[in-house]
């Protein structure tokens, strides 16, 4: 089975606790400059509700899309951990014979 490799999450544009407190200040920010322009409490909470919906299905989308992305990467083998990008990578390392078991070893 093939090692999934480490990624940031938090680099991602999907990282949940970033979205979360973003989505708050934005509906804070959406629900007074409501009410500051309709003067209704309850119109205030039904529009800002909508908006929370919006922005949910948005984060949704979102997310299947990044995991969309990343299933087709690895099916073609794109992402870091395929034998491609290691066959690179061990063709960047140094071509320098050294056997840990021959006597002088540490010898130039």
């Amino acid at each position: 089975m093939k090692r999934v490799p480490d990624k940031k999450w938090r680099d991602s544009m999907a990282y949940a606790p970033r979205f979360f407190l973003s989505m708050a200040i934005a509906l804070v920010a959406f629900a007074v400059v409501t009410y500051l322009s309709t003067g209704s409490l309850a119109t205030t909470a039904l529009q800002t509700f909508l908006c929370a919906v919006l922005i949910q299905i948005g984060y949704f989308l979102t997310t299947l899309f990044l995991v969309w992305r990343a299933a087709r990467e690895r099916r073609q083998g794109i992402g870091p951990g395929t034998p491609d990008a290691d066959k690179t990578r061990d063709a960047a390392k140094s071509k320098v014979p050294v056997s840990m078991n021959e006597p002088g070893h540490s010898k130039p």
